[in-house]
């Protein structure tokens, strides 16, 4: 059995009691809290038979590394990812939905992670992709920003990001990515269609490769005095324009 990785806040802990509640090893809970919201908590947590361990904030602070825990901290068995990309991509289309899928390069930052998945799963995208290197992978922090959204957005990490934007392409999904060179805005895009929206690290972009293999390149109109958006902000306006054309038709 692999070892335990550690959630916190109420909506990440929330999530994976709800959906997965015999994969938590424990939950500790700051007993000087007694909220409605707490009590809330720990009626679904007994409820659901998951052993819970008073503590104090310092402590909980130093098992999951940040002040922002809210009073919850869980230690939880990893969940395994029981379908590929693929197999996700043919249930999607067996559906009769097109896919739409969100292509980070190159974002490092837990915070920004946690963000784009939560923006994701809002808008309805059925997955986030990102390569194993120079890309940030599931933690605490992610799962905490991403409030609960790190446990029902499926997050592929592959081994090379330009081959799988190649398959992506050989199954007739348009790949779009974001520059601020671009020749066309992401307005004036057509997103109805199956689509991945690329989307690189604020300031330094996608890499060359990511750039050369997109079907196209869209910008994002910048009206201000600021240069671009964080790839949060940035992955949200195009998830949701996409969303708007769709549900325009």
């Amino acid at each position: 059995m692999s070892a335990p990785k550690v959630l916190f806040g109420f909506h990440a802990v929330g999530v994976r009691l709800k959906t997965a509640p015999a994969s938590i090893v424990d939950i500790c809970f700051d007993a000087s809290r007694r909220d409605a919201r707490m009590r809330s908590f720990l009626e679904r947590a007994r409820e659901a038979g998951v052993r819970l361990i008073e503590a104090d904030a310092l402590r909980l602070a130093k098992l999951c590394g940040s002040h922002g825990h809210q009073g919850v901290v869980a230690r939880v068995q990893p969940l395994p990812q029981t379908t590929s990309l693929d197999e996700l991509l043919e249930q999607v289309e067996a559906r009769g939905e097109a896919p739409l899928l969100l292509v980070l390069d190159g974002i490092t930052d837990p915070h920004n992670l946690g963000a784009c998945l939560r923006v994701a799963d809002g808008a309805g995208a059925h997955a986030v992709i990102a390569p194993k290197d120079h890309a940030a992978g599931i933690n605490a922090t992610v799962a905490k920003v991403a409030s609960g959204a790190a446990e029902s957005m499926p997050y592929y990490m592959v081994t090379n990001l330009a081959r799988t934007l190649n398959e992506l392409k050989e199954r007739a999904i348009w790949v779009i990515g974001t520059s601020d060179d671009a020749p066309q805005t992401l307005y004036q895009a057509d997103l109805k269609a199956p689509v991945a929206l690329v989307l690189g690290a604020e300031g330094e972009g996608m890499r060359q490769l990511t750039r050369k293999t997109c079907d196209a390149l869209v910008s994002i109109p910048m009206r201000g005095a600021v240069e671009s958006l964080n790839v949060s902000v940035a992955s949200g306006v195009c998830l949701y324009e996409a969303v708007r054309q769709r549900t325009s038709l």
